[in-house]
């Protein structure tokens, strides 16, 4: 490229141009300016020492040494507290108790003598809620709380068995019928009691009504022992009578007032049936 070759500018380009020739020439015109004072210096900043040592040295006095007495204190082991005197939370049977809080204790692996025990104990607290006079008998609900079918299955067991010592022939044909009379009537009678509208649990009812059998094996055992007529017809309705006042609490509170004869004359009804039985049974 030679000296006489130009290279033309854009007109912005011109323009920065002539500013900056602008800016330069009113410097040299102004003369010396004021010069601006200088930042001042920063503050010294204090320095972290370093060390090898992962620990810093402290300027803090040393700790006293401990005195026996504090000694003593950490080494004292901790007294236990009593559990508190009342049974909160506990539920309590006649056979086996269970107080406190927690799950109750496994019966799975105590002894078979104990669980005959506890079973014995809580059949004759309910044969004794039921068929004998008590205080709760006008509550249904405390009465047979801690109900089962242990008991109901040997007072049915047991009549069947006396009824069939009693009869001259055919005993496994009479021990039978009275087994299958007790087992279906207690059935439909509690689902009578359901139909009707009744509050009561299925196996709680099985359970009250087995129990309500137990004068009737009385009077069975009796007439088995006393060969007559005049005495069996006796014996049976104080029984039969006795059966129907244990069972009539619970059968009548179950249901509504109203429907409380549609209720009980079945019932009543089961228990003339095996009293019946008992009587002709020679």
């Amino acid at each position: 490229m030679s000296h006489n070759d130009t290279v033309p500018l854009y007109q912005s380009s011109q323009s920065d141009i002539d500013e900056i020739e602008n800016m330069m020439s009113e410097g040299f015109q102004s003369g010396p300016g004021t010069v601006l004072p200088a930042r001042p210096p920063s503050p010294i900043r204090p320095s972290i020492p370093v060390t090898s040592s992962p620990f810093v040295q402290s300027n803090l006095p040393p700790l006293p040494p401990p005195s026996s007495s504090s000694v003593a204190q950490k080494v004292t082991p901790a007294v236990p507290v009593p559990p508190p005197s009342g049974n909160f939370g506990s539920s309590s049977s006649e056979g086996g108790k269970t107080m406190g809080f927690g799950s109750p204790p496994n019966t799975l692996t105590e002894p078979v003598w104990d669980t005959v025990k506890r079973d014995l104990s809580r059949i004759v607290s309910n044969l004794k809620l039921v068929v004998f006079p008590n205080p709760n008998r006008e509550d249904p609900g405390k009465a047979l709380r801690d109900w089962d079918l242990w008991g109901p299955f040997f007072f049915i067991v047991f009549l069947g068995l006396t009824l069939s010592w009693s009869a001259s022939v055919k005993k496994s044909e009479v021990f039978a019928v009275a087994f299958a009379l007790l087992a279906a009537g207690a059935v439909i009678l509690t689902l009578n009691v359901l139909l009707l509208g009744g509050h009561i649990i299925f196996f709680q009812s099985l359970s009250l009504l087995g129990y309500c059998l137990f004068p009737l094996d009385v009077g069975a055992v009796i007439c088995m022992l006393k060969d007559n007529v005049i005495l069996k017809m006796v014996v049976v309705c104080v029984t039969l009578a006795w059966s129907s006042w244990a069972a009539y609490p619970f059968m009548s509170a179950a249901v509504n007032p109203r429907r409380k004869a549609l209720a009980l004359y079945p019932v009543f009804l089961m228990y003339v049936s095996v009293g019946f039985l008992i009587i002709a049974i020679d």
